[in-house]
């Protein structure tokens, strides 16, 4: 099970490193509606959805409502991240629920989740469904931010057709884990399906430390701008070491 570490250890410099980015994301809304936001990576095990679920921690405890939706039905995780049952978004789908009866609390007040349910053999057809955009429709009047996790954008077309749905995107990439080319093809995917990117993290990056007895920590970099895509947004980025 992934820990949850602004959950468990709230004033380690790696949680103070997701605070900066709830900042950042605060800032991307400035005069405009920001409040469904997808999280997708160019490629699998980049750590999306870890940084999600503490994303969503973080919000919460600033006071913010807020519902993390699984939609990787593919390789879905924030069921067992936050240890509850895998009831969720395709059931709703395929059986016409209601939205609000399938969600499910947490133990961190003001953060739910709408876990992915059953694993579904048509996702890309149950993302782009009328009845989904009725689904984002309901939590959009319920709750704060809308937190969308998704497979990687490379592999398959879900987080394309969800990035079309939103009002931002923000692209999650490993330090080292994929090559420049591969980061471009990722966002012109984005691009091309119409995303709003509103921001990049870069994480796992190693950090040289001298005379501390450690060898490295994590870095978290944000970067935004505005507009679809565009790189010349100021830098914001907060760097933190794993004690």
């Amino acid at each position: 099970m992934t820990e949850l570490i602004t959950k468990k250890h709230s004033k380690s410099p790696v949680s103070e490193a997701y605070r900066t980015i709830r900042t950042n994301v605060q800032f991307s809304a400035v005069n405009k509606d920001l409040k469904t936001i997808v999280i997708t990576s160019a490629t699998a095990n980049e750590g999306k959805s870890t940084t999600i679920s503490n994303l969503g921690v973080v919000m919460a405890q600033a006071g913010q409502k807020v519902v993390i939706m699984d939609c990787d039905f593919r390789n879905p995780t924030q069921h067992k991240i936050f240890q509850l049952p895998n009831k969720g978004l395709s059931n709703c789908i395929a059986m016409h629920k209601r939205v609000m009866e399938i969600i499910q609390h947490t133990e961190v007040e003001g953060l739910d989740v709408l876990t992915s349910g059953p694993v579904a053999p048509n996702p890309s057809e149950i993302l782009s469904s009328k009845r989904m955009d009725e689904v984002l429709e309901v939590l959009g009047r319920e709750y704060d931010y809308v937190l969308i996790d998704t497979p990687p954008i490379l592999p398959v077309t879900d987080a394309a057709v969800m990035a079309a749905k939103v009002d931002g995107v923000i692209m999650l990439t490993a330090w080292g884990s994929i090559n420049p080319e591969v980061a471009r093809d990722a966002k012109a995917r984005l691009v091309q399906a119409g995303a709003n990117i509103i921001g990049v993290i870069l994480n796992k990056v190693e950090v040289n430390t001298t005379g501390n007895g450690y060898g490295y920590g994590y870095g978290y970099y944000y970067y935004y701008g505005s507009g679809e895509g565009k790189e010349d947004g100021e830098k914001k980025h907060k760097q933190s070491k794993e004690q």
